[in-house]
């Protein structure tokens, strides 16, 4: 089957469940609080099992932020302004301004593989080519970048701590981002202000940090095999088609269960890409009834971490490398 006509087909899974969202909201939000309340009274015996607790929680955090990423694009409630308003609350709780993010994914998903509209909402990635005609300062400031180590523990605190706090992408995009990000900001420290007065600075060092920390390296992770696998697919503006770049471009990360679990479906990235209406819930009856996209850009587990040593993008052999494969070709 075309990748166009997937669009056809899924269609017909676009429909939110009332009753299951609320579902799933409640079954996330519950146990999330719950471990956050037990944590924090953890720490009048000892910080270490609190720490310990905290870092548990951040598998529930990155629920949450699935859940708001099914808000932005109109999959967990049928009415639009229940779904913002959801998506703005649970904001808060991922230090992530909603109408901001919203708006940044949108262009991501509009331009997912297409090499001349890089920039929002992407991973950095660079051709073979373009890594060659930088000079010595551009390519180490590019490996800097996509060190793991950098990409998914410094850029993850610069993303959700520092980067989130401005409209970033969109500055001259009107009142309403800002809006977003201001109002999110002020919540954000109301909740804080109000933790450090209930509980001290020991509540955010101790439970709100490793929380936020691990899941945003978690999400960040998340985020980058999804699309920077070896067979991925990049394509310059006149070869690039969204339909194309969403069935190619997207793996399917196939997570132990409870893995899946915690991470709403997001492994299921194509089909995501191909239909973003449909609630990550139904992604299951999608691969269940469509047995061909379970064998679609199919990454386990443990093939996902060779990913983090591709880097660059191979026109040629239409690959992503890494730097000693890159290394290696003619030039």
């Amino acid at each position: 089957m075309q990748p166009s006509e997937w669009t056809r087909v899924l269609a017909k899974y676009r429909e939110p469940i009332l009753s299951r969202s609320i579902f799933e909201l409640t079954v996330t939000l519950a146990p999330f609080l719950a471990l956050w309340a037990i944590a924090w009274w953890m720490l009048s015996i000892s910080i270490w099992p609190a720490m310990a607790l905290a870092v548990l929680n951040a598998a529930f955090l990155v629920r949450v932020f699935m859940i708001q990423h099914d808000c932005g694009h109109g999959a967990f409630f049928k009415n639009r302004r229940i779904g913002d308003w959801t998506g703005r609350i649970l904001g808060v709780l991922t230090l992530t301004p909603y109408d901001v993010w919203r708006k940044t994914h949108a262009i991501h998903h509009a331009s997912t593989g297409n090499l001349d509209r890089r920039g929002i909402g992407d991973m950095p990635t660079l051709t073979v080519r373009e890594y060659r005609d930088k000079r010595w300062l551009g390519r180490f400031l590019y490996r800097l970048v996509r060190n793991p180590f950098f990409l998914f523990g410094v850029v993850p605190f610069y993303t959700f701590f520092l980067q989130n706090r401005l409209p970033v992408g969109l500055m001259r995009s009107g009142w309403r981002h800002w809006l977003s990000a201001l109002a999110t900001n002020a919540a954000i420290a109301a909740v804080l202000g109000l933790l450090v007065w209930l509980g001290g600075l020991k509540v955010l060092v101790f439970v709100f940090l490793p929380t936020m920390l691990i899941a945003a390296s978690i999400g960040m992770w998340l985020f980058y095999v999804q699309h920077q696998f070896e067979h991925t697919s990049w394509e310059r503006e006149g070869n690039w088609n969204v339909q194309e770049a969403a069935l190619h471009g997207s793996s399917y990360y196939a997570l132990p269960g409870i893995l899946r679990w915690l991470t709403a479906n997001i492994g299921v990235h194509h089909v995501h890409h191909l239909a973003s209406r449909i609630p990550f819930y139904r992604l299951n009856e999608v691969l269940r009834d469509h047995d061909i996209l379970t064998r679609c850009q199919r990454i386990t587990l443990w093939e996902s971490f060779r990913c983090a040593r591709l880097h660059l993008w191979d026109e040629e052999s239409r690959r992503l490398l890494s730097f000693s494969d890159a290394r290696a070709l003619p030039t």
